[in-house]
């Protein structure tokens, strides 16, 4: 499949784009999104998670609010990009919630996608989070090859190895030697979670010749079902919990980065 063009996203002062990729849905991108954004803003970053799952929206869903606004109401000119950005009480980040079920949205032109990305990368945030749909359509690559870090999502079973394998060899063709990093999630713990990555990055070293850093593992852990039927985020209802742990853990990584001046100023 050929290479993708990259979109144009670089003013001189921005937030760091983060975008979460998945091979395959069910293993909890979103979920992840919005645990990390929560967790960003509490090492006192300004966060915005954008619900980049076009068409299929749910992050409104997990966090059980219902928007003013949308990505649909910006496209249409209703509502500026920043004004449809919706905080999120007691959470300390906003989010900018999609349209789901919405084929149009999902069959974005790449010039209004270019556009949206331009105007998020203008907003006054350190940190946005592009919460991408599961799969290897145009729209999730474009947003991929416009982001600073791509985050792929993984866990041990062989279909979400080989489809994340598959997220990351397009992501080589879109934007070659970008920065891409693994996430292990629902571990059995911390030695499983090694394997599953290792599993993952010998296969990029052998047939893509990169290997991919590890981000950071997170451990099966039942209070993050509970977080989510209860639709109130896991910093929340299960702060000290091993998931909320390991998400943090990650969370500092990433901020590391900025306060050590690997990640774009922010004015």
């Amino acid at each position: 499949m050929a290479a993708l063009p990259a979109l144009d996203l670089t003013p001189a002062v921005r937030p760091h784009l983060t975008a979460i990729a998945s091979g395959k849905g069910g293993v909890g991108k979103t979920w992840l999104a919005v645990t990390l954004a929560h967790a960003l803003a509490a090492e006192g970053h300004r966060v915005l998670l954008f619900d980049g799952d076009l068409g299929l929206a749910n992050v409104d869903i997990q966090l059980g609010f219902t928007p003013a606004h949308d990505l649909g109401a910006v496209l249409a000119g209703r509502v500026s990009l920043a004004d449809a950005a919706m905080p999120i009480e007691g959470a300390g980040f906003a989010v900018l919630p999609g349209r789901s079920g919405s084929g149009t949205l999902a069959e974005l032109p790449s010039g209004a996608l270019a556009t949206v990305l331009g105007e998020l990368a203008a907003l006054p945030y350190d940190h946005v989070l592009l919460d991408l749909g599961a799969g290897v359509d145009a729209a999730n690559r474009r947003m991929a090859a416009g982001a600073d870090t791509l985050l792929v999502l993984v866990t041990d079973e062989p279909t979400s190895l080989t489809d994340a394998y598959a997220v990351i060899k397009l992501h080589e063709a879109d934007a070659p030697r970008a920065d891409v990093r693994i996430v292990v999630n629902l571990a059995t713990g911390p030695t499983a979670g090694q394997r599953t990555y290792t599993t993952l990055a010998r296969a990029c070293a052998r047939f893509l010749g990169r290997t991919p850093k590890l981000a950071g593992i997170v451990r099966r852990d039942p209070h993050v079902t509970d977080a989510i039927r209860h639709q109130i985020p896991l910093l929340t209802r299960h702060p000290n919990s091993q998931a909320a742990a390991d998400v943090r853990q990650i969370a500092v990584g990433l901020g590391r980065e900025e306060r050590q001046g690997a990640l774009p100023p922010v004015p």
